[in-house]
Parts: structure tokens; sequence; C-alpha cells
């Protein structure tokens, strides 16, 4: 698909986006680990959005691998996602200090504002997600430079908000940097209608995943394709002493069993033979090892099949061209529908 495709009403709305991320399209694909890899941000980056590589818990030299093909085979911005509670965040976060990556995105749990200094010294811009206004003002007060508001429709690890109380509390408050919006996006339209509540942008993930160019498993597609919204649930936390950062994914074995292990840690817990950042470890450790089961080895059945409730709006599989250009002119046909109401 050509990057010059019209869109005039777009165009007006979130040119904040586009100076922002420096991209002809303010479309976002989110960092789904195992899944966000150069490849999937270079067919984003190569329809005119903007593609976000996931480091996950990665290995810090593949990480570091994975960055410099982004860094030779792409000609314009992309960001890196640093989860802050994976256990390998602090070797990730030395490892980018010293690439030329334009954009970081923190994301797991709020970064600390020493986080934030680091690569914005280091000549990164920042993103980092909220939850509620008081966060987004804190983000800002440690130096963030854009926000991403992430409805609970997402999928992965998500807070506990919907989209529609976020734009609520967030995003009609006017932050004082760009915001954009995730969780549950997967239509043109409903890309319309969140650049004219006054988001700079969209982040879109379980999309993307049923692009062509998406490296996931045949098998994990069609899992998707196969889902309803409604079977997209998130973890429950059993107990606080081991926080528990909800996972939407698809109900199935995999699902079942970390419910069991969470029952199983917390015994351990109560006598006295594991410590509480140890079960923290082992919960992070069964999501990233259930995830690569279902992404890339295909076992849709003990894998993880993270995804969001818009999983229920997705129904195959086709080229990234194709889902830019679908997304693109239903968003500019709704807008000039839009306009014409109001006149």
């Amino acid at each position: 698909m050509e990057q010059g495709m019209k869109t005039v009403y777009l165009d007006k709305l979130w040119q904040q986006g586009q100076d922002f991320l420096g991209v002809r399209y303010p479309v976002m694909c989110g960092a789904m680990t195992w899944i966000s890899d150069y490849q999937l941000v270079k067919a984003v980056h190569d329809n005119g959005g903007f593609g976000i590589l996931a480091a996950g818990n990665m290995p810090p030299d593949l990480f570091e691998a994975e960055i410099e093909k982004c860094i030779t085979g792409l000609s314009g911005p992309f960001a890196v996602n640093l989860v802050t509670i994976a256990p390998n965040f602090k070797q990730h976060k030395e490892v980018l200090k010293k690439k030329e990556v334009p954009f970081v995105v923190f994301a797991g749990n709020f970064p600390k504002k020493n986080d934030v200094k680091e690569l914005k010294d280091a000549g990164k811009k920042t993103l980092s997600f909220a939850s509620t206004m008081s966060i987004a003002e804190q983000m800002i007060r440690f130096g963030i430079d854009g926000l991403l508001l992430e409805g609970s429709e997402a999928g992965g690890h998500i807070g506990h908000v919907s989209l529609t109380i976020l734009l609520q509390q967030v995003l009609f408050k006017q932050p004082a940097v760009p915001v954009f919006v995730a969780g549950g996006i997967a239509a043109g339209k409903m890309i319309a209608h969140t650049l004219l509540m006054g988001a700079a942008g969209c982040q879109l993930g379980t999309r993307f995943v049923l692009s062509e160019e998406c490296t996931a498993h045949e098998n994990f597609k069609r899992a998707f394709i196969k889902a309803r919204a409604r079977e997209a649930v998130e973890t429950p936390q059993y107990d606080k002493r081991i926080p528990v950062v909800a996972v939407r994914a698809l109900r199935n074995k995999s699902m079942e069993a970390f419910n069991r292990l969470q029952l199983d840690l917390l015994e351990k817990l109560n006598a006295g033979t594991i410590k509480r950042e140890q079960a923290q470890l082992e919960v992070e450790s069964f999501w990233m090892g259930g995830l690569r089961r279902a992404v890339v080895d295909g076992d849709v059945d003990a894998g993880s099949l993270m995804s969001g409730q818009s999983v229920g709006l997705v129904s195959k599989i086709q080229p990234m061209a194709e889902i830019f250009e679908e997304l693109l002119s239903e968003a500019e046909a709704e807008l000039g529908a839009v306009a014409t109401r109001l006149a």
C-alpha cells in the first residue's frame, strides 16, 4: 500500500501523533512478546505505521540482535518495549541505552523516575502506560514524553480499567503530552472516534497478529479466528502476597494450569519453603514459557493464548497492506460521514 493514501480528515486530527512519532500514520502495533519481532515491526513500518519491538524477557544477546535488525532494516522511527517486571529488565535497559533507538515504551509496571531519566539522557523519547489521571500526572512529572491508555480489553498483561473509563479519566483531562489509546481496537471506525475524542493515535495488537507477515504459528492465528470476544478472559489474583499482573488470554488448559500454580505457590508461602520474590518470578516465568509454546511451537492447548477481546472482531489472515488499507479507508469514511451529519 502506498503511504500517500488520501487521508484528509485523519490528517486534521492526528497531526500531533504524526509529529511526535515521526510516521505517516500514528497507528502503533503493540509490543507482544514472541510476536512483535523485527518482521512484524518492519511490516507495520513499511505501511506507514509505528512498530514496537517487544523485549519480553529475551536473553540480552538475542535482544541486542533484534534491535540491530531494526536499526539496519528500517528507514524510519520505531520503539522498543521494556517490561519493567521482567528479570532481564536491567540488562535490557543497559543494552538499549547504547543503541540508536529513538523511542522506548515502558510496560509491565510503571517506570521509576530514574528509569525515565536514564533513557531520556541516552537520547530516547519515552512512553508509558497510565491507568488513572494521578498516574498520568506522575509519569509527566517523571519526564515521560507520551502516554498510552490501554484498557483492560487488551490482551497480555493488562490493568483493570476499561478504555471507556480511561478516556474519561485521563484523555478528556487533556494531559500535557500526546496520548495514544489502546485496548479492544480493531476497526477503522473506532480509530476515527478516538481521534475525535482527542487521541493522538491508536495502538492495535490482536488485529496485527492476523497479518500474513506476523511470524506467529498458524495454530495460534487459527485459534484467534475461531475465538469469541467473551473467551478472552483475565486471570484472577488469589492472594495479595503474590501480586499477579492480570493477563488476558483465551481460556484453555494453560489458563487452568496457571490457577493451579498460584494455589501451589501459596501453599509453599504458607509453609515457608519459598519467598515472595521467587513466587512472583515463577508466575512471570510461567507466562513467558507458555506464550512461547503457543506462538512459536503452536501448542494452543498447553501454551498461553494471550489475546484481546477484539479477537471477536477478527476473522481472517490478511497482508499487512490490506489491513492498513481497510483501517485507514474506514476511518476516513467515518470522519467524512460525521462531518456530513454535523453540517
